[in-house]
């Protein structure tokens, strides 16, 4: 029989310690302040320099005004909700009081209330009343810790590192069309696997014969074709130009390219956490599909896939195929993600053998495991090299 679970020991937080918010506020502005964030050992405070980031959250058209959204970034809990303007905003989903979740509770007048006791907090994250307390029970001096928010292109972004940070980087540009005849959705997927791997997936290219099997590539049942690619990483991204002109890409080959026009395809990957691929063919015809990782964990993340695409007079006809045939796609790397990382969770760690197609994967993983021990050392240096393999 399993002994019995010792007695927690009540917190020695200097902030915590005490159920007065006078004295609470009193302490913090003497120590930390209630809206500072708190080092746990989580995901966030583990990865180096990678929480220095701007993470998606959400899609724009989720986030509704007057209901609360929970999300897990990084293993932090986090509620987001809009602002009496509509703003967005993102608060620690942790009341101060007896720390319910804030996204059970409610949203009214662009405040969030504790579902508990009811204390309300402003989209600044300052508490703003006290029930308790009577009409008179305002404590403006404590506040929740609040993150960096951005809205653009259609998602909500939150920054997980320094707040005073956030002014110096722009969240990621998704391509979302704009330009004349281009037209554009997003494709939300919960996926299996870190943020290394998912990335190494959506830019692989010989996985696409096994995994995809016809409906992307297929394996070929004669010789193998031969490609060439460029690879250049920089101090923040891995690009790759192809060259293989009689490259297709499966049975759409046929609806997306009539004219049979030779298809140009790069990769790209930027830090942290994003890449873009694109299919074009000719000036007439093309789509874009750009994913954004968002890790909940470890070994979790969220997706937001944005699908750029021109196909001129098959635009209406693309918007009703395209979506579900890149959902096809996106679940076949769903179950493959799950396969490679399950197998990686039994076997405790990493023991990979590559090929020169693997250039690009060692690329990706050089420049996260350099943020991921803070940056210490000598960065990657730059590469330039043109790579060939079979497909």
């Amino acid at each position: 029989m399993e002994p019995d679970a010792p007695t927690p020991t009540p917190t020695t937080d200097p902030v915590a310690a005490t159920s007065d918010p006078e004295e609470s506020a009193a302490r913090s502005s003497r120590g930390r302040s209630s809206a500072d964030p708190e080092r746990r050992d989580i995901m966030r405070w583990n990865i180096g320099t990678l929480h220095q980031a701007w993470y998606a959250a959400c899609q724009s058209k989720d986030l509704v005004a007057g209901k609360p959204l929970a999300r897990t970034l990084l293993e932090e809990p986090i509620v987001l909700f809009r602002a009496a303007d509509g703003t967005a905003t993102a608060l620690i989903d942790r009341c101060l009081h007896r720390n319910a979740a804030l996204s059970k509770g409610k949203v009214s007048d662009g405040c969030i209330s504790c579902p508990y006791h009811g204390w309300k907090y402003d989209a600044e994250g300052v508490l703003v009343r006290v029930p308790s307390e009577g009409a008179g029970g305002e404590r403006k001096r404590l506040r929740a810790e609040r993150f960096p928010v951005r809205e653009q292109e259609g998602l909500v972004w939150v920054w997980m590192g320094d707040p005073e940070a956030a002014a110096t980087v722009e969240p990621f540009r998704m391509p979302i069309g704009g330009a004349e005849g281009w037209k554009h959705y997003y494709m939300y997927t919960d996926f299996d696997g870190d943020v290394t791997d998912l990335a190494e997936n959506f830019m692989d290219v010989p996985h696409t014969a096994f995994v995809h099997a016809g409906w992307f590539r297929s394996e070929s049942k004669h010789e193998p074709k031969r490609a060439e690619a460029d690879v250049v990483r920089t101090h923040d991204a891995v690009h790759v130009t192809y060259h293989q002109e009689d490259d297709t890409i499966g049975f759409s080959e046929r609806f997306i390219n009539p004219d049979g026009a030779p298809m140009t395809h790069t990769d790209r990957f930027y830090m942290p956490n994003t890449t873009r691929v694109d299919y074009l063919w000719g000036e007439r015809r093309g789509f874009v599909i750009s994913s954004t990782i968002t890790p909940v964990s470890p070994t979790r993340a969220m997706v937001f896939t944005s699908i750029a695409y021109r196909f001129g007079f098959l635009n209406p006809i693309a918007r009703l195929f395209l979506p579900w045939y890149t959902r096809v796609v996106i679940n076949q790397d769903v179950d493959i993600m799950e396969v490679q990382t399950g197998t990686l969770e039994r076997f405790g760690r990493r023991r990979f053998f590559g090929t020169e197609a693997d250039v690009i994967h060692r690329s990706i993983e050089l420049l996260r495991e350099h943020r991921l021990n803070g940056e210490v050392g000598v960065p990657p240096k730059r590469l330039e090299k043109r790579i060939e393999f079979w497909m």
